[in-house]
């Protein structure tokens, strides 16, 4: 088992978490408001219909199974980690560092 190198302020943190110093901030006002942020960010309400290939449709279809998700669940997973920053292009990335 590998053990993770702790800071000291880390080590701190988790003695006290573990003595049960840490108690929750959340109001109920604010875990509507997170609530509804939630439901917002996860809401489905546009439709689109695009065309890929049979191979990129089939191998997005064999990844979802292994991820145990439906495709469409996966392809909007995604397109949202694209849009948000949190996925992208690295091909695209190393083209702009040649050009510099």
């Amino acid at each position: 088992m590998n053990k993770v190198k702790l800071s000291k302020e880390e080590k701190e943190l988790l003695k006290d978490f573990e003595a049960g110093e840490f108690r929750s901030v959340l109001t109920p006002d604010r875990k509507k408001e997170i609530a509804k942020a939630a439901a917002e960010t996860f809401k489905k309400d546009k439709r689109i219909n695009i065309r890929i290939s049979a191979r990129d449709l089939h191998a997005i279809q064999k990844r979802a199974l292994e991820e145990g998700i439906p495709y469409q669940t996966l392809v909007s997973s995604i397109l949202h980690k694209y849009v948000s920053g949190g996925l992208y292009d690295v091909m695209a990335n190393k083209s702009i560092k040649r050009t510099l």
